[in-house]
């Protein structure tokens, strides 16, 4: 049995899509399950104003943490990616782009 025509060339990834879009994909998912943290630090500099860079030392150490604990695992770079060929294949099948959520908790 063949593999579908195209099948090869839809599993590979140009250099904007590795180095910018999956990344991209990551970073929103990433502050999403961060979100507790993210809203922390947000609290603290909006509490501190100037004296944030001093003062919220705790919470952007714990939120950096968090982020760096997703940006470093190879599991969730494989399930951005997976999403990231999803969105790519469906563009390709109906030509309609599907706007990204945004995830705010800062409203």
């Amino acid at each position: 049995m063949e593999p579908a025509p195209g099948a090869a060339e839809n599993a590979k990834l140009r250099h904007v899509e590795k180095d910018v879009l999956i990344p991209q994909i990551m970073r929103d998912r990433a502050k999403e399950l961060c979100s507790d943290k993210v809203q922390a630090f947000t609290k603290c500099c909006q509490e501190t104003g100037v004296l944030m860079v001093v003062k919220c030392r705790q919470e952007n150490a714990a939120l950096k943490d968090c982020l760096v604990g997703y940006y470093s695992d190879p599991s969730f770079y494989e399930e951005c990616k997976a999403e990231y060929l999803k969105q790519r294949e469906e563009y390709r099948a109906t030509g309609i782009k599907k706007k990204r959520q945004k995830f705010t908790h800062n409203v």
